[in-house]
């Protein structure tokens, strides 16, 4: 639905791009993308398609593309340190500036580059002289915009898999302040991707608790002497330069003072941009290019759809009536059994399943063979290259496919997911769709017919093969993912053996205190109300006992989720019972009801496992998910021992110990960790003796585990207001923790540094294996979205590369002789642990050569460690 349908305009609105930003998301978006010869074309075709796409939707009759003009501005003149942090434009990226300024204006926009002021303050200008006539929908992501927020004014955030528009009274509600305050929330707590100080140690909660005191920094100045004394220790000096600050963050509102009629959508160049598109190679986006069915200067309605049934549509695009292709002849395609195909000898296929039989797509003719699995097998497998939408559903499907080895499969959803592991949809319906519309690649499905899956699969492959050669993804591809995928599926098929008797044991001993705790928080809460309700909860809480809130909801409701329950324990004694009692429901509702249903007629569940669910490349599993089983806490080793093993079997359970601190070890190079691990010291009770500057016998239990804490927390960006509930002490003495951690560890400091900057220099970070994340938030102007970008980056190289060696173990166990001839086979893989089913007699010398398989995986700086354990029940092996 267009905005002018949504939010009811009564006038057209005047839409005013943030092009510099646009630009930028685009490049990092998509920075691999380049024609032939090498000159970058991402951000050309990103910049290009979300205008495209745009205009289509809206139909604007008033748009404009803003963008910075070079050289310095007035806020310079200002601060000399402004922006002085940024790195310099990548080359890349200004290689495309001036083809998105042509492409643009051809597509019937007007261009307008800011001289001594930035863009921003050009879309502000123009928003406060135009909203008092008409709506104005700023296009843009930058959070400085949210100032030009009013009644008439909004803000439409295309960037991400969701648009996101804010709105004056969603910005009101979720900020709790006028836009014209904005400005000074952000002179406030400053903003690192300007350079702009702000006030230190002063972030947004504070800051809006100043400012509902001191509504604007004129208030501030006048009554900062009122302000708690720390605080008031941090304002005071500052007091000057926040004024500074403010200049630096607000809007220019008088210049740009540019007339409406400039802005009018003039009809796209179509020719001329075409053959623009063409010569960067990015076809697809030129085919979408209309050709307008009369020039007349200024968008005119949609025609309507013409009667009679000549097979023909009308379809509105820039406001011109264009015609659209008469509907597609059939396809042409050869029925047939295996003996019918040809010779694949040494050619490429596309083979795709579908409810018909299985399409083939040979030497530019599509095949359909209604052959069983195994009499096509063993005719495509002959094929030097097979392309594939999910090499894993056919496995599933039928076990003949597993004689094709390893090297001759194309795996399309995995090539997808390795180049983009954030998008989430790898479904062959939706590559294909991309495939077709052009938006995977720039004219691989221009020729084919849309029915044509197996000529498809490999349009699909040629297209995708570039980029992940470019990427330097091939060898991941190759070497670790398509080789995991049959021993993905062996465990899938295996299953893992459920003790029934146990689980109804454990249920009824649940349901029982489920029962009892019930009682007990009816009784504390002294009236009857549903305990599962987050609402009815929060009355009770909050309003019946006067406990005092932690937090709010989205809504602006008093939330009493576990994180904010846990802080106010100490309030009343039924708060302790209500996350008990939800502790219990979960292991109820999650796993102890749900899970024997779930077990097949072998008396064994099989979960799926999947390859493409993360970004940082960790298998999860799903019907049911068997990662998320409790194997921790209070009743982690009750939860486990419901999964055994066969009669006649054990179970062989081996664990990777502290492989992230060992991969960080590996990379960072910190002394003290690499001599901790190569001399198999308890690495929590080495680090805890390094930060008390004790010997490790003088460590205390609570010194190991507030050691323990930081060493994993800080792999996964945990922060001090984290660390500070996690140890229970003050956010202050998490700071200080933190500080003598990378104090006494300085190697890892410089390390997490060096692979932010990387991370925000490249776009991306890269794990052992070689495998990619791509992080464009890392140049997002929200503070908030970087700061999660940078503990992504992090957490990507160190987790990421802990499970590339869980993968590698995972084949590399598979494929041993050794194993396979005691009769192990592996059944269960859970973050850094692998279970193999052994017959009994052989359990205790399977688990043995597992653990010497996995602990020679790979080859690292410090040694690898794997604790083994063989049991009847999983409690008894971990």
């Amino acid at each position: 639905m267009s905005l002018i349908k949504q939010l009811n305009f009564d006038k057209e609105p005047v839409f005013l791009i943030d092009g510099t930003a646009l630009l930028y998301r685009s490049f990092y978006a998509r920075s691999n993308l380049s024609r032939s010869d090498g000159f970058p074309t991402g951000a050309i075709n990103t910049t290009l398609r979300t205008v495209l796409n745009l205009l289509k939707k809206e139909q604007p009759t008033f748009c404009g593309f803003i963008m910075d003009g070079k050289g310095p501005n007035f806020r310079h003149d200002l601060y000399d340190q402004y922006k002085a942090n940024r790195p310099a434009m990548p080359e890349d990226l200004a290689a495309q500036i001036e083809p998105v300024r042509e492409g643009v204006q051809m597509l019937g926009l007007k261009l307008l580059v800011s001289e001594g002021v930035e863009a921003d303050d050009c879309i502000a200008s123009l928003a406060a002289r135009y909203k008092g006539g008409r709506p104005v929908v700023i296009v843009g992501s930058d959070k400085d915009l949210k100032q030009c927020l009013d009644e008439n004014v909004v803000i439409l955030n295309p960037a991400g898999k969701q648009e996101k528009l804010i709105t004056l009274e969603s910005f009101r509600e979720e900020e709790g302040m006028e836009p014209n305050q904005w400005p000074d929330f952000q002179a406030l707590i400053g903003d690192s991707s300007d350079n702009i100080p702000g006030i230190p140690k002063v972030g947004p909660v504070t800051a809006k608790k100043i400012m509902a005191d001191y509504p604007t920094l004129e208030d501030l100045r006048d009554g900062y002497e009122n302000l708690p004394p720390k605080l008031r220790e941090k304002v005071e000096p500052e007091l000057d330069n926040i004024f500074m600050y403010r200049e630096l963050t607000r809007m220019k509102l008088d210049c740009c003072m540019d007339k409406l009629e400039i802005f009018e959508v003039r009809d796209p160049e179509a020719e001329k941009l075409r053959e623009f598109l063409i010569n960067y190679e990015l076809r697809s986006l030129a085919a979408s290019i209309p050709v307008p069915a009369k020039s007349s200067g200024k968008a005119a309605p949609a025609a309507p759809k013409p009667s009679g049934d000549n097979g023909q549509k009308q379809l509105s695009l820039f406001g011109e009536a264009v015609e659209e292709k008469k509907d597609q002849p059939p396809l042409e395609m050869t029925t047939t059994d295996a003996d019918g195909l040809p010779s694949f000898k040494g050619g490429e296929v596309g083979l795709c399943v579908t409810p018909d039989g299985f399409r083939i797509g040979f030497e530019g003719k599509e095949y359909l063979c209604t052959a069983e699995a195994p009499a096509l097998a063993e005719k495509v497998g002959k094929a030097m290259l097979i392309a594939t939408p999910s090499l894993q559903e056919l496995l599933r499907d039928h076990e003949c496919w597993e004689s094709i080895p390893s090297s001759q499969w194309y795996d399309l959803s995995l090539a997808a997911y390795l180049l983009d592991p954030e998008s989430r949809g790898y479904e062959w319906d939706r590559l294909k769709q991309s495939l077709f519309s052009g938006q995977a690649f720039s004219d691989a499905g221009s020729d084919l017919h849309p029915d044509a899956d197996g000529l498809a699969a490999l349009a699909y492959m040629h297209g995708v093969s570039p980029q992940i050669d470019n990427a330097k993804l091939g060898p991941l591809m190759r070497d670790l993912e398509i080789p995991l995928i049959p021993a993905l599926v062996e465990m899938e098929k295996a299953g893992v053996a459920i003790d029934r008797e146990a689980f109804d044991d454990f249920l009824n001993e649940v349901s029982q205190q489920l029962s009892g705790l019930t009682r007990e928080i009816i009784d504390k809460a002294g009236e009857e109300f549903n305990i599962r309700s987050s609402q009815q909860l929060s009355g009770v809480l909050f309003d019946r006992l006067g406990l005092k809130p932690a937090g709010k909801t989205a809504g602006g409701q008093y939330s009493t989720a576990n994180t904010v329950l846990e802080k106010i324990r100490d309030q009343h004694p039924i708060v302790d019972d209500v996350l008990e009692y939800r502790m219990l429901e979960k292991l109820r509702s999650t796993y102890l009801e749900p899970l024997p249903k779930l077990a097949g007629n072998d008396g064994r569940i099989h979960t799926h496992f999947n390859q493409l669910a993360t970004a940082t490349g960790r298998l999860s599993s799903s019907r049911p998910n068997l990662q998320n089983i409790p194997i921790r806490g209070k009743y982690g080793k009750r939860m486990r021992a419901c999964f055994t093993a066969e009669k006649g079997n054990l179970l062989a359970a081996a664990d990777y110990s502290q492989i992230e601190l060992r991969v960080l070890a590996h990379f960072s190079q910190d002394p003290a960790l690499v001599e901790a691990f190569r001399e198999d010291a308890d690495i929590h009770t080495a680090t805890a003796a390094l930060l008390a500057e004790k010997t490790s016998s003088e460590v205390t239990d609570s010194e190991r585990r507030n050691a323990k804490t930081v060493n994993f927390g800080l792999i996964y960006g945990m922060g001090p207001q984290k660390l500070s509930r996690e140890l229970g002490i003050t956010v202050n003495e998490a700071k200080e923790f933190i500080e003598r951690y990378f104090e006494k560890l300085a190697t890892l400091k410089g390390f997490y540094e060096g692979i932010i900057e990387d991370a925000t220099e490249k776009g991306f970070v890269t794990t052992l294996a070689g495998r990619r994340r791509l992080l464009p938030e890392l140049h997002s102007r929200n503070n908030q979205v970087v700061s999660q970008a940078r503990r992504q980056a992090v957490n990507t190289v160190i987790q990421g590369s802990a499970a590339d060696v869980i993968k590698m173990a995972m084949i590399k166990a598979r494929d041993d002789k050794q194993l396979r001839d005691l009769g192990a086979l592996l059944i269960l893989q859970v973050h850094d642990e692998l279970i193999a089913e052994v017959p009994e007699d052989r359990a205790q010398e399977a688990g043995n050569r597992l653990q010497e398989v996995m602990q020679s995986t790979v080859d690292l700086s410090v040694p690898l460690k794997v604790d083994v354990g063989v049991g009847v029940n999983w409690a008894e092996a971990h």
